[in-house]
């Protein structure tokens, strides 16, 4: 008598692993935050694609890979349906189409890891972690990128793990994770491999883990030394005002004069403790700066009884060039920057404007698609990685999105600098996953680049995290209210700073030379 799930007990079987996969990954994220769970999430999937051929492993891969990101990342339909007013159903298959899009590269990796350890002996601790490594750096930077929900940003909250990102920025964290996956994978698959491979040596394999162990004790004693490393640091104070407007109303004509009245109002409690600046979030002004002269000259005026810097986000109307006698099209998401006397002293353009949010990519194949956000004609990228430069210190303003790019980042600290301001509107997420994920990304900023980070958040979450990633404070989701943040700044130049992502790239000429040893 045949059992009476026959079909579905060989089906749980083969792809079990990846759903389990999938899911251990998801838990690890904010704002579960069961990182140790990345530790091992990765060894389903590993062990069953060891064992299947290489079209089978990417079928694994995607699987896991599908399961993950829509459990990570399905908050995105909230804004497509909410504010894109597009039906839930479609929001729903849209998201599910990027997290397709997104899972091909975990079937990719699982195809190629398959493949190589069926050619090789070399052992899944280095195997693994050089192939995911250089498909998640790939994810970051093709198709515009993406890197949302890389494996290293699950352990945010693991200092002394972490610190070593000032060397190896994000990637690196996620290599080491690939690896600890890798090597409990080589200690369950060895007797296996042994037999069906009978010339197979135990070298590589013990080699591997003697390497990942000491590799292990480095990154810690690394950890425990830049967690209590003194370095010279300067006070500084600074507020950030959660104006929490409701993203429906904020850019209704009728609503204006309220939500300057909010900032307006929050802001002078602020300056009662005399902070050095008093940062606002991402298109907090309900106009643009540089085209409403009238609502500018107000705030200018209004300013001027801070007795601090003001930065906050503003839409900026693009001027004709009075040499190419051209208008330049659309406006641009920017941050500025008015002085104590009221001066505007720096604009900062946004660079990585968000596809479908701010501009429609291909607007020539997609004319019936609409961006997300509010502005005067279409949004077009600044190019310049600009800082500002007070008595304070010298910042970068990262706009929203931008602030995930670490690569980005860094680039404008590549010549001094000592601290790094993010500004956002996070009501796009509402009560999801969406603003703590986001959150969470800018502790590896805070730590890449020696840093720290003032974050304000029309809705939530704002704070400030320290140079050495821990989170001093951050507000509730969805609270109007002011903070002072105490920060500390800091002008150490790192080597991930200096130098980018070598170490990425070196994992990246690895896995050409695995693939190159697999022809021979």
């Amino acid at each position: 008598m045949k059992p009476k799930y026959s079909v579905v007990s060989p089906l749980a079987r083969l792809y079990g692993p990846s759903l389990i996969t999938g899911l251990l990954l998801a838990l690890s994220f904010p704002d579960h935050n069961f990182f140790i769970f990345a530790w091992v999430g990765l060894v389903p999937l590993l062990i069953t694609a060891y064992g299947s051929d290489t079209k089978q492993a990417f079928i694994k891969g995607f699987i896991a890979g599908l399961v993950f990101f829509t459990t990570t990342i399905y908050w995105i339909s909230h804004s497509i349906h909410h504010y894109g007013h597009i039906p839930l159903i479609l929001s729903l298959l849209l998201v599910v189409i990027l997290c397709a899009y997104l899972a091909l590269y975990v079937g990719a990796f699982a195809a190629i890891y398959s493949y190589c350890m069926k050619k090789t002996d070399l052992p899944a601790v280095f195997i693994a972690p050089v192939f995911w490594t250089t498909l998640e750096f790939l994810r970051s930077y093709l198709m515009t990128g993406f890197p949302w929900a890389s494996l290293g940003y699950s352990q945010y909250s693991f200092l002394h793990f972490i610190q070593i990102a000032d060397i190896t920025g994000i990637y690196g964290i996620s290599f080491l994770l690939v690896a600890i996956n890798g090597a409990i994978t080589d200690l369950v698959i060895m007797e296996k491999r042994k037999i069906e491979k009978p010339l197979y040596t135990l070298v590589p394999t013990i080699s591997g883990l003697t390497l990942l162990c000491v590799s292990l004790v480095l990154v810690f004693s690394y950890g425990f030394y830049r967690l209590n490393q003194n370095r010279p640091l300067k006070d500084v104070r600074i507020a950030v005002v959660q104006g929490n407007i409701e993203q429906d109303a904020k850019w209704s004509p009728e609503y204006q004069n309220t939500v300057i009245s909010i900032y307006k109002d929050l802001s002078r409690q602020a300056s009662v403790h005399a902070p050095a600046m008093i940062v606002w979030p991402e298109s907090a002004l309900p106009f643009a700066f540089n085209y409403d002269k009238k609502l500018a000259e107000d705030l200018t005026a209004f300013q001027k009884e801070l007795n601090a810097y003001l930065l906050t986000g503003s839409i900026m109307v693009k001027q004709p060039d009075p040499e190419k006698k051209i208008l330049s099209p659309g406006s641009s998401n920017s941050a500025i920057l008015l002085d104590r006397d009221g001066k505007l002293s720096y604009v900062y353009d946004k660079i990585h404007l968000v596809p479908f949010g701010e501009y429609v990519p291909l607007r020539g194949l997609l004319f019936f698609v609409d961006r997300l956000a509010y502005g005067i004609g279409e949004y077009i990228p600044g190019d310049t990685y600009l800082k500002a430069t007070t008595p304070f210190g010298r910042f970068g303003t990262l706009i929203c999105y931008e602030i995930i790019f670490p690569g980005m980042v860094r680039k404008f600290f590549t010549k001094g600098g000592d601290f790094i301001v993010t500004i956002t509107n996070d009501a796009w997420f509402g009560r999801t996953k969406g603003p703590y994920q986001h959150f969470s990304m800018a502790v590896f900023r805070a730590i890449e680049n020696r840093k720290p980070v003032i974050r304000a958040a029309n809705t939530g979450i704002s704070g400030l995290i320290d140079s050495n990633g821990r989170i001093q404070m951050a507000s509730s989701l969805f609270e109007r209210r002011y903070m002072i943040l105490n920060a500390k700044t800091d002008s150490f130049m790192t080597f991930y700073t200096k130098f980018g992502d070598i170490f990425t790239y070196l994992s990246i000429i690895s896995a050409l030379f695995i693939i190159m040893k697999t022809k021979n």
